[in-house]
């Protein structure tokens, strides 16, 4: 297998490209989390809203017995859904999950920012879970950099990633920059724009340079930057397709002209709480 690029956060090596499982029914999720595994994929993220946890840990145990893995080369992520916010029910949730998932995760998020409970409550709760062994390592999804800020001083243990909408059309300098400051890093969701990257043309010019398809460029631009990507499929060809991105790279100017692609309405996933408000970018 190919050795995988990773970036180490707080001591903890996270590899850079990981496998999605939104919107996957259990009996994708289970036959695709198997076959991601095989193909050489050491990332699985999941979430209690996306109703498919213990199927994800079935095709976990599916690639373990199969040979293909050991459980401590998987990193993987859960997410505690909003409505679980207050102390008790974080905590229940986090132990409902592990339970699913037949496993510890390696990290839990805070799927979206709350109003309330209060930010203190969540994250207190949270670090509680973590040292209850409910999880290895605690993090966030969709928070902005406000919020991201306010919730890392608030919490003992490192947030150690915010998982967010990130793509060629949606520009994401300040959030960036806030999780470099706090030592904490970024994971893209919907990476490959909801499948919008394959029609555009920067992207297949480039990819024609290096024999690829335009998502796999977009894929190799985000982990050049650092970026975790999960994309998703339901498609074993397509998932073998979006794990072969390590025998190239992108130059200074290639990347430049990907970054060159963002667009004021290029957000396609905006389900935040309209208390908060997403980083201006200019």
């Amino acid at each position: 297998m190919t050795d995988q690029p990773a970036i180490t956060v707080d001591g903890n090596r996270i590899p850079l490209l990981g496998f999605g499982t939104w919107m996957l029914e259990p009996v994708d999720a289970r036959r695709m989390v198997a076959e991601a595994l095989r193909i050489g994929y050491r990332h699985i993220d999941t979430a209690w809203i996306y109703r498919n946890e213990a199927a994800v840990g079935d095709g976990i145990r599916d690639a373990i017995g199969a040979g293909h893995v050991a459980r401590d080369e998987i990193w993987l992520t859960t997410k505690i859904w909003v409505d679980h916010f207050h102390r008790d029910a974080l905590l229940s949730q986090a132990e409902e999950s592990a339970a699913s998932l037949g496993f510890t995760p390696d990290l839990l998020l805070l799927h979206w920012p709350k109003k309330t409970p209060p930010f203190a409550e969540t994250l207190g709760a949270l670090n509680e879970a973590k040292d209850r062994g409910l999880t290895r390592t605690i993090g966030l999804s969709n928070f902005p950099s406000a919020e991201f800020r306010q919730a890392q001083a608030l919490s003992t243990a490192k947030l150690v990633t915010n998982q967010v909408e990130y793509h060629p059309y949606l520009k994401l300098t300040t959030l960036l920059d806030t999780a470099r400051d706090l030592g904490s890093s970024i994971t893209a969701w919907s990476p490959l724009a909801q499948g919008k990257v394959a029609d555009d043309p920067t992207l297949n010019d480039i990819g024609r340079a290096h024999g690829k398809t335009p998502g796999q460029v977009t894929l190799r631009w985000l982990i050049q930057q650092n970026v975790i990507a999960i994309p998703r499929t339901a498609k074993e060809s397509r998932a073998a397709e979006n794990f072969d991105i390590f025998d190239f790279s992108l130059s200074a100017g290639e990347m430049d002209r990907i970054h060159a692609l963002a667009r004021p309405d290029g957000r396609l996933g905006d389900w935040i709480d309209p208390a908060f408000r997403w980083d201006d970018e200019g």
